[in-house]
């Protein structure tokens, strides 16, 4: 026996499941990659960039106010969605290198134990121990860690070396090079931007996206067992290459990330509109994210009159809230109200508590150290919040802590992507506080007003960091 299925025996031995595979509901939880919590309008009145679908989805669902990813980068975001511990616990290098350790217990691990038929469609980024000339098979990625069955790529589609992955095997080796691309008007970063590398020869980076649809729609229809499916569909876009097709070139007023935008948006209702044509949407909790805050500068604010971040301070990589407060959607017809908001703070690695609670599922001691059930606030909307600070590392070694309405920043600046537009000046202080109830926008430093706040927090966050 495993290592890991050791584990699940394990679990299976401590778990009281009184919610039988059979009537439990299916699990859709749609992750995209650098969008803004102000894209969506059902968030920001005033983004120019069309979402219905989004809006339509947290119209018949729950939409959070508060929601957090782990860290602000798209590999330290999803191991913590995935494994329920905050990733400034590991130590993360993903390339040739399996990230989640094979005794971790995972979210897909915990719902297969339950009962589940678990899929995963899309992006990774957590790693594989890799055959260097990807003939041989890709270890200890999705299919080992969970997942029935994947089909997806590796990273963004930015990083080489670009191919599709079924099960644990590359489908076609990358054989073929692509020369590196960039987009004049944008930074170096932004844009149609790929980096030159091994290319697969069945691969075109602008059909991804709708590759993907396609898959996860697969997966829907297919879905013909008694086991209640779990869909795990992780989109690399709107991350860079920003490459709307035809039909969404010209569609907004903000460029091509406008546009690409629009594009996620259309793909995610197909996915939807193929969840509710097979009768699934009843008895079906879905969960849309994003895993970090956008790629877009202050000149671009500036530029377009599109705040991507909303009211929120900050972009990707950083501690700022734009950095990692996210739009965090979720519908459930037969338990959440439609139409509603909940100002709850929560954190993607709370998805797996509270579906362990759902399901009464014991979580092994040890498993998902960072992980609470929200389940209350999804029956209640006004349900007031348990959940211990959230504590995350960000951008250039910042350390971060939020308590209620407090923030404390360990580290200059954001610690992140804006520090590409502006150096924190010689005189900065180390130290910030804010309150994000009257300043949510992290203007105003108030750590010389509340010394004594700020050493509290900074207390509370280094306990927190020498026990797991």
């Amino acid at each position: 026996m495993s290592r890991f299925s050791k584990l699940f025996y394990t679990l299976a031995l401590g778990a009281v499941l009184t919610t039988s595979a059979l009537s439990a509901p299916n699990v859709l939880i749609i992750l995209v990659d650098d969008l803004g919590y102000g894209d969506v309008g059902a968030y920001n009145p005033d983004s120019k960039i069309p979402t219905p679908r989004l809006d339509q989805l947290a119209s018949e669902g729950m939409a959070f106010t508060d929601a957090h990813a782990p860290g602000p980068l798209c590999h330290v975001s999803r191991y913590g969605l995935m494994t329920g511990r905050y990733p400034f616990r590991k130590e993360i290098h993903w390339i040739n290198n399996a990230v989640i350790d094979e005794d971790r217990l995972t979210l897909p691990a915990m719902l297969q134990e339950a009962g589940y038929q678990t899929h995963m469609v899309g992006k990774w980024h957590l790693g594989f121990f890799e055959d260097p000339e990807f003939k041989g098979p890709l270890r200890g990625g999705p299919v080992d860690r969970g997942f029935h069955e994947y089909f997806g790529i590796r990273a963004s589609t930015d990083i080489p070396p670009y191919f599709y992955i079924i099960g644990d095997r590359a489908i076609q080796p990358p054989t073929e090079t692509i020369e590196a691309n960039g987009t004049e008007g944008w930074t170096n970063i932004q844009g149609k931007f790929w980096r030159e590398g091994g290319i697969s020869p069945d691969m075109d980076l602008h059909e991804v996206l709708p590759r993907f649809t396609d898959e996860a729609i697969s997966v829907i229809e297919g879905h013909g067992s008694d086991k209640p499916l779990m869909l795990y569909l992780a989109y690399p876009a709107p991350h860079t290459p920003w490459l709307p097709s035809d039909e969404f070139v010209g569609t907004t007023e903000v460029g091509l990330y406008g546009d690409f935008t629009a594009m996620v948006d259309a793909n995610i209702g197909e996915v939807i509109d193929a969840l509710d044509a097979a009768d699934m949407k009843d008895d079906t909790i879905v969960i849309f994210t994003s895993d970090n805050g956008p790629v877009w500068f202050e000149n671009d604010v500036k530029r377009f009159q599109h705040a991507s971040a909303g009211p929120l301070r900050g972009i990707k990589g950083g501690a700022w809230e734009g950095g990692h407060r996210m739009p965090f959607i979720v519908r459930w017809p037969e338990r959440v109200k439609a139409g509603t908001t909940c100002d709850a703070t929560i954190c993607f690695t709370d998805i797996m508590a509270t579906m362990a609670d759902l399901l009464q599922v014991q979580i092994p001691d040890g498993q998902a150290p960072d992980s609470y059930s929200f389940l209350s606030s999804l029956d209640d909307a006004q349900a007031i919040s348990q959940r211990p600070p959230i504590v995350m590392h960000a951008g250039r070694k910042h350390r971060m802590i939020r308590k209620g309405d407090w923030k404390l920043i360990v580290g200059t600046d954001s610690g992140g992507f804006s520090g590409r537009e502006h150096k924190p000046p010689k005189d900065a202080p180390k130290i910030q506080l804010y309150n994000l109830k009257e300043d949510i926008g992290e203007r105003n430093n108030v750590y010389d007003k509340y010394p004594e706040k700020a050493e509290a927090l900074l207390a509370e966050l280094t306990e927190i960091e020498s026990t797991e």
